[in-house]
C-alpha cells in the first residue's frame, strides 16, 4: 500500500492537492463547489433497520447508501450532463462531528457551460 493510499493520511491529503492544482493548470480553475451531505434518516437507510434499531446503531448501512448516492450523483452530473458538458472533477469526502459523511465536490464545465 502505498503513503498516498491512505484516506486522511498527510501524504494523502497532499497528494489530493496536488492532483487539484494540475487540473487548475489544465482546466482553469472550477465553476461549481457542491456538498453533498448524508440523511440518516432517508428511506433507504430506514429500510434497512430491525426491530428498535435507530440509524446512528448502523453506521455500515449509512455509509453504504451515502456512497451510493453519490455515485448515482456524480454520474448524472458527468455522464447524463445536467450541468453541461463537466471537463473534470474532484472530490473529498469528510466526516462530520456525529460520524456522518459529506462530501465536497468541485467541478470544472465546458466554456459553453460556465455560469
Amino acid at each position: 500500500m502505498n503513503k498516498s493510499e491512505l484516506n486522511g493520511s498527510p501524504h494523502n491529503m497532499q497528494q489530493n492537492y496536488q492532483d487539484a492544482m494540475a487540473m487548475v493548470r489544465k482546466f482553469g480553475k472550477p465553476d461549481l463547489f457542491l456538498t453533498f451531505t448524508c440523511n440518516p434518516s432517508c428511506f433507504e437507510v430506514l429500510n434497512c433497520m430491525e426491530g428498535v434499531q435507530r440509524p446512528e446503531d448502523r453506521p455500515d448501512i449509512i455509509i453504504r447508501v451515502f456512497n451510493m448516492k453519490l455515485k448515482e450523483l456524480l454520474e448524472d452530473i458527468c455522464k447524463h450532463g445536467i450541468f453541461g458538458t463537466v471537463l473534470t472533477y474532484i472530490y473529498v469526502i469528510e466526516f462530520q462531528k456525529r460520524g456522518l459523511p459529506h462530501a465536497h465536490i468541485l467541478l470544472t464545465l465546458d466554456s459553453q457551460n460556465s455560469p
